[in-house]
Protein backbone atom coordinates (compact mmCIF):
# COMPACT_ATOMS: atom_id res chain seq x y z
CA UNK A 1 0.00 0.00 0.00
CA UNK A 2 1.32 3.47 -0.83
CA UNK A 3 2.11 5.98 1.89
CA UNK A 4 0.45 9.32 2.54
CA UNK A 5 3.68 10.90 1.33
CA UNK A 6 3.15 9.35 -2.11
CA UNK A 7 -0.47 10.50 -2.24
CA UNK A 8 0.59 14.06 -1.40
CA UNK A 9 3.06 14.23 -4.29
CA UNK A 10 2.25 16.65 -7.13
CA UNK A 11 0.20 14.80 -9.75
CA UNK A 12 2.90 15.11 -12.41
CA UNK A 13 5.57 13.60 -10.16
CA UNK A 14 3.26 10.83 -8.94
CA UNK A 15 2.25 9.90 -12.50
CA UNK A 16 5.88 9.96 -13.65
CA UNK A 17 6.78 7.52 -10.90
CA UNK A 18 3.89 5.18 -11.75
CA UNK A 19 4.73 5.29 -15.45
CA UNK A 20 8.31 4.30 -14.62
CA UNK A 21 7.02 1.42 -12.49
CA UNK A 22 4.67 0.19 -15.20
CA UNK A 23 7.47 0.31 -17.76
CA UNK A 24 9.67 -1.86 -15.55
CA UNK A 25 7.01 -4.39 -14.57
CA UNK A 26 5.80 -4.80 -18.16
CA UNK A 27 9.35 -5.42 -19.38
CA UNK A 28 10.66 -8.16 -17.06
CA UNK A 29 9.29 -10.72 -14.57
CA UNK A 30 8.73 -9.47 -11.02
CA UNK A 31 11.87 -11.19 -9.71
CA UNK A 32 14.02 -9.30 -12.21
CA UNK A 33 12.38 -5.90 -11.78
CA UNK A 34 14.79 -3.27 -10.48
CA UNK A 35 14.00 -0.49 -8.04
CA UNK A 36 17.11 1.32 -9.32
CA UNK A 37 15.72 1.37 -12.87
CA UNK A 38 12.35 2.60 -11.65
CA UNK A 39 13.79 5.54 -9.69
CA UNK A 40 16.16 6.44 -12.55
CA UNK A 41 13.28 6.55 -15.02
CA UNK A 42 11.15 8.50 -12.56
CA UNK A 43 14.05 10.88 -11.82
CA UNK A 44 13.73 10.55 -8.04
CA UNK A 45 16.36 9.60 -5.43
CA UNK A 46 16.38 5.93 -4.44
CA UNK A 47 15.67 6.92 -0.84
CA UNK A 48 12.41 8.52 -1.98
CA UNK A 49 11.16 5.11 -3.10
CA UNK A 50 10.93 3.94 0.49
CA UNK A 51 9.01 7.07 1.43
CA UNK A 52 6.38 5.98 -1.09
CA UNK A 53 6.31 2.18 -0.80
CA UNK A 54 7.79 -0.31 1.65
CA UNK A 55 9.37 -2.49 -1.06
CA UNK A 56 9.11 -3.66 -4.66
CA UNK A 57 6.29 -6.09 -3.88
CA UNK A 58 4.26 -3.32 -2.24
CA UNK A 59 4.52 -1.21 -5.40
CA UNK A 60 3.75 -4.17 -7.66
CA UNK A 61 0.52 -4.99 -5.84
CA UNK A 62 -0.47 -1.33 -5.75
CA UNK A 63 -0.35 -1.32 -9.55
CA UNK A 64 -2.21 -4.63 -9.72
CA UNK A 65 -4.87 -3.20 -7.42
CA UNK A 66 -5.56 -0.37 -9.84
CA UNK A 67 -5.67 -2.88 -12.69
CA UNK A 68 -8.09 -5.09 -10.75
CA UNK A 69 -10.49 -2.22 -10.10
CA UNK A 70 -10.42 -1.36 -13.79
CA UNK A 71 -10.93 -5.01 -14.72
CA UNK A 72 -13.96 -5.20 -12.42
CA UNK A 73 -15.56 -2.21 -14.12
CA UNK A 74 -15.09 -3.81 -17.54
CA UNK A 75 -16.16 -7.22 -16.25
CA UNK A 76 -19.43 -5.84 -14.91
CA UNK A 77 -20.11 -4.33 -18.34
CA UNK A 78 -19.59 -7.76 -19.94
CA UNK A 79 -21.82 -9.36 -17.31
CA UNK A 80 -24.57 -6.84 -18.07
CA UNK A 81 -24.23 -7.47 -21.81
CA UNK A 82 -24.57 -11.20 -21.10
CA UNK A 83 -27.78 -10.70 -19.17
CA UNK A 84 -26.07 -11.71 -15.93
CA UNK A 85 -24.98 -15.12 -17.27
CA UNK A 86 -21.68 -15.79 -15.49
CA UNK A 87 -20.72 -18.67 -17.79
CA UNK A 88 -21.25 -16.69 -20.97
CA UNK A 89 -19.38 -13.78 -19.39
CA UNK A 90 -16.30 -15.91 -18.67
CA UNK A 91 -16.24 -17.03 -22.30
CA UNK A 92 -16.64 -13.49 -23.60
CA UNK A 93 -13.91 -12.31 -21.25
CA UNK A 94 -11.58 -14.97 -22.68
CA UNK A 95 -12.43 -13.85 -26.23
CA UNK A 96 -11.85 -10.20 -25.34
CA UNK A 97 -8.40 -10.90 -23.91
CA UNK A 98 -7.47 -12.91 -26.99
CA UNK A 99 -8.55 -9.98 -29.20
CA UNK A 100 -5.94 -7.64 -27.77
CA UNK A 101 -6.69 -4.86 -30.24
CA UNK A 102 -9.96 -4.27 -28.38
CA UNK A 103 -8.27 -3.77 -25.01
CA UNK A 104 -7.61 -0.33 -23.54
CA UNK A 105 -4.07 0.69 -22.50
CA UNK A 106 -4.42 -0.21 -18.81
CA UNK A 107 -5.80 -3.64 -19.65
CA UNK A 108 -2.97 -4.21 -22.12
CA UNK A 109 -0.43 -3.34 -19.45
CA UNK A 110 -2.10 -5.79 -17.12
CA UNK A 111 -1.93 -8.53 -19.74
CA UNK A 112 1.79 -7.89 -20.26
CA UNK A 113 2.39 -8.22 -16.52
CA UNK A 114 0.39 -11.46 -16.40
CA UNK A 115 2.31 -12.95 -19.31
CA UNK A 116 5.52 -12.27 -17.43
CA UNK A 117 4.10 -13.48 -14.09
CA UNK A 118 1.35 -16.05 -14.85
CA UNK A 119 1.31 -17.45 -11.31
CA UNK A 120 0.30 -14.10 -9.81
CA UNK A 121 -3.15 -14.10 -11.45
CA UNK A 122 -4.02 -17.61 -10.31
CA UNK A 123 -2.78 -16.85 -6.82
CA UNK A 124 -4.84 -13.67 -6.72
CA UNK A 125 -8.04 -15.35 -7.91
CA UNK A 126 -7.93 -18.28 -5.51
CA UNK A 127 -6.91 -16.09 -2.54
CA UNK A 128 -10.02 -16.11 -0.38
CA UNK A 129 -10.25 -12.41 0.42
CA UNK A 130 -9.85 -11.29 -3.19
CA UNK A 131 -12.31 -13.88 -4.48
CA UNK A 132 -14.87 -12.69 -1.95
CA UNK A 133 -14.26 -9.08 -2.96
CA UNK A 134 -14.90 -9.93 -6.61
CA UNK A 135 -18.06 -11.82 -5.68
CA UNK A 136 -19.38 -8.99 -3.51
CA UNK A 137 -18.80 -6.59 -6.39
CA UNK A 138 -20.57 -8.62 -9.08
CA UNK A 139 -23.29 -10.47 -7.09
CA UNK A 140 -26.04 -7.97 -7.77
CA UNK A 141 -25.35 -8.26 -11.50
CA UNK A 142 -25.47 -12.09 -11.64
CA UNK A 143 -28.61 -13.72 -13.04
CA UNK A 144 -29.49 -17.21 -11.78
CA UNK A 145 -30.71 -18.52 -15.17
CA UNK A 146 -31.97 -21.81 -13.74
CA UNK A 147 -29.25 -22.09 -11.11
CA UNK A 148 -30.11 -23.13 -7.58
CA UNK A 149 -30.96 -20.23 -5.29
CA UNK A 150 -28.40 -21.11 -2.60
CA UNK A 151 -26.14 -18.03 -2.67
CA UNK A 152 -23.21 -19.90 -1.10
CA UNK A 153 -23.30 -22.55 -3.82
CA UNK A 154 -23.66 -19.94 -6.58
CA UNK A 155 -20.74 -18.01 -5.08
CA UNK A 156 -18.49 -21.09 -5.14
CA UNK A 157 -19.62 -21.85 -8.69
CA UNK A 158 -18.72 -18.32 -9.74
CA UNK A 159 -15.28 -18.53 -8.13
CA UNK A 160 -14.61 -21.89 -9.80
CA UNK A 161 -15.72 -20.48 -13.15
CA UNK A 162 -13.30 -17.59 -12.62
CA UNK A 163 -10.51 -20.07 -11.87
CA UNK A 164 -11.42 -21.94 -15.08
CA UNK A 165 -11.22 -18.67 -17.01
CA UNK A 166 -7.82 -17.81 -15.52
CA UNK A 167 -6.46 -21.29 -16.26
CA UNK A 168 -7.53 -21.05 -19.89
CA UNK A 169 -6.28 -17.47 -20.25
CA UNK A 170 -2.84 -18.22 -18.84
CA UNK A 171 -2.56 -21.35 -21.00
CA UNK A 172 -3.58 -19.40 -24.10
CA UNK A 173 -1.16 -16.56 -23.36
CA UNK A 174 1.67 -19.06 -22.91
CA UNK A 175 0.69 -21.02 -26.05
CA UNK A 176 -1.10 -18.53 -28.36
CA UNK A 177 -1.00 -20.99 -31.26
CA UNK A 178 -3.26 -23.28 -29.20
CA UNK A 179 -5.72 -20.60 -28.06
CA UNK A 180 -8.61 -22.36 -29.83
CA UNK A 181 -7.92 -25.55 -27.84
CA UNK A 182 -7.80 -23.53 -24.62
CA UNK A 183 -11.17 -22.00 -25.48
CA UNK A 184 -12.70 -25.43 -26.05
CA UNK A 185 -11.33 -26.62 -22.71
CA UNK A 186 -12.88 -23.57 -21.04
CA UNK A 187 -16.24 -24.38 -22.63
CA UNK A 188 -16.12 -27.92 -21.23
CA UNK A 189 -15.19 -26.71 -17.74
CA UNK A 190 -17.92 -24.08 -17.74
CA UNK A 191 -20.51 -26.60 -18.92
CA UNK A 192 -19.56 -28.98 -16.10
CA UNK A 193 -19.89 -26.19 -13.54
CA UNK A 194 -23.17 -24.99 -14.97
CA UNK A 195 -24.71 -28.45 -14.99
CA UNK A 196 -23.62 -29.08 -11.42
CA UNK A 197 -25.15 -25.86 -10.13
CA UNK A 198 -28.55 -26.12 -11.83
CA UNK A 199 -31.74 -26.57 -9.89
CA UNK A 200 -32.69 -30.25 -9.52
CA UNK A 201 -35.74 -29.73 -11.72
CA UNK A 202 -33.74 -28.09 -14.50
CA UNK A 203 -30.90 -30.61 -14.19
CA UNK A 204 -33.35 -33.46 -14.62
CA UNK A 205 -34.64 -31.95 -17.85
CA UNK A 206 -31.12 -31.91 -19.29
CA UNK A 207 -30.27 -35.56 -18.55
Amino acid sequence: MCTDTFLRLPEEKRNRFLEAAWEEFTSVPFEEASINKIVRRARVPRGSFYQYFSDKEDLFFYLQGSMLEHFMEEYIKLLAQSGGDMFRTQLECFDLVMRQEDLDPLFLRGMKVLRLNPAFLMQAVIEKRLASHIWDTVWEHVGLHGLCEDEKLVKQTFILSLVALVMSMTDAMARPQQAADCRRELLVRLDILKHGSLKESVRGERV
